[in-house]
């Protein structure tokens, strides 16, 4: 007769309809490594990483987009991607980016919320990403002095105005790596052997020497004013590449003791030439292509370029075409889904590759026609 007084189970009952909870965009979290100072001291500052970025993004960017269809609005839009810059240049700024920062970023404008017009490269170290409640990217800001710009990913299409390609990085969810981080202490130890050698050529191109002073009539050293007045007369007369050789005016009771390079101070130059090759297998440039001392034959060279085109930089402009395909493929939906690829054909140093192809398959005589033209790539014929 009591059971009303004891404690019944809860039931709950769940609603058929969907709940759609609004709320802010979250704050913007910013990479851990500046790439600014990758861009400053890396790529500004040492001749090897400049030229390894050069060579990467050039090579990329030669190999041309194939849109299909051809007159597909995309094709048109990669044409001229905007007023200041032609495909070729803006193409090779994105690659360029990656290659120093590990992201590269691509912005879409659009007027009235069409389709977009026009396309331009944002520099990374001006951008960040914004994380969501799940910690994917919904959104990203760009800081240029005080003007702030955020960009959202359209929650219900997830179409964003922002292509953010990055290189891999096994501990960050939402920045790539760069190169250059991971040739840092390469990097570093060149650009010290940079300021070694100017140093030395900023001292008459030879290590310092040593003044003695004998002790003339009992003294045992230099008066405070002597001393001032010799230390003056040697960095106005005597340092800089300009006063090298200048002969040296001595008084009586000093010497001059030069001083020679040991085996140990010479073994920088090999240091050098070793973190000069670090910095090339960071980035996935042969050392030949750098001028590093080796075994540098002509077919060494052609190797090389086919190694660099292969093995670098059309994986990354295949990586790209990619990116671009499911970012912009269907964004006019009036013109059809586009695909983006490669024109291996059209791209410099791999004739070689290509008329290798052309004769085997002349030579296969148990293929038809039509067969050797799609193996080819070329299609079959109208």
């Amino acid at each position: 007769m009591f059971d009303w007084l004891k404690p019944r189970p809860r039931t709950e009952a769940k609603s058929d309809g969907r709940v759609l909870a609004w709320h802010g965009l979250g704050q913007p979290s910013w990479p851990l490594r500046d790439s600014a100072a990758f861009a400053r001291e890396g790529y500004g500052a040492n001749a090897v990483v400049y030229r390894c970025v050069r060579l990467i993004a050039e090579a990329a960017a030669a190999a041309p987009l194939r849109i299909s269809p051809d007159d597909h609005p995309l094709a048109q839009l990669l044409a001229k991607p905007n007023p200041e810059q032609t495909q070729l240049e803006l193409i090779e700024a994105f690659y360029g980016h990656l290659q120093v920062a590990g992201n590269a970023y691509l912005e879409a404008v659009s007027f009235d919320d069409g389709p977009p017009r026009e396309l331009y490269v944002l520099r990374p170290d001006r951008v960040s990403v914004i994380a969501g409640p799940r910690g994917w990217p919904i959104g990203w800001e760009h800081r240029a002095g005080n003007s702030v710009t955020r960009f959202e990913r359209d929650p219900f299409t997830q179409r964003a105005p922002i292509l953010h390609l990055k290189l891999f990085h096994p501990a960050d969810d939402w920045y790539g790596q760069s190169p250059m981080q991971a040739a840092a202490f390469a990097i570093d130890i060149h650009n010290a052997g940079a300021a070694w050698n100017k140093a030395l050529i900023d001292n008459a191109a030879r290590p310092s020497g040593a003044l003695v002073y004998s002790g003339v009539a009992g003294a045992e050293r230099l008066s405070l004013e002597q001393f001032d007045r010799l230390k003056a007369e040697l960095e106005n007369a005597h340092a800089g590449a300009a006063n090298a050789g200048r002969p040296l005016l001595l008084e009586g009771g000093l010497d001059w003791k030069p001083m020679s390079l040991s085996p140990t101070d010479m073994d920088f130059i090999e240091a050098r030439h070793a973190a000069a090759r670090e910095i090339a297998l960071a980035f996935g440039v042969p050392p030949m292509l750098l001028g590093i001392p080796g075994d540098n034959t002509f077919a060494n060279y052609k190797e090389a370029n086919l190694a660099l085109l292969r093995q670098t930089a059309l994986p990354l402009a295949l990586k790209t075409a990619r990116a671009l395909e499911a970012w912009l493929g269907t964004a006019w939906p009036q013109a059809g889904p586009a695909q983006v690829s490669l024109d291996l054909d059209a791209t410099p140093g791999l004739g070689v590759e290509r008329d290798a192809l052309w004769a085997r398959l002349s030579a296969a005589d148990f293929l038809r026609p039509d067969e050797k033209r799609r193996m080819a790539g070329i299609g079959d014929s109208p």
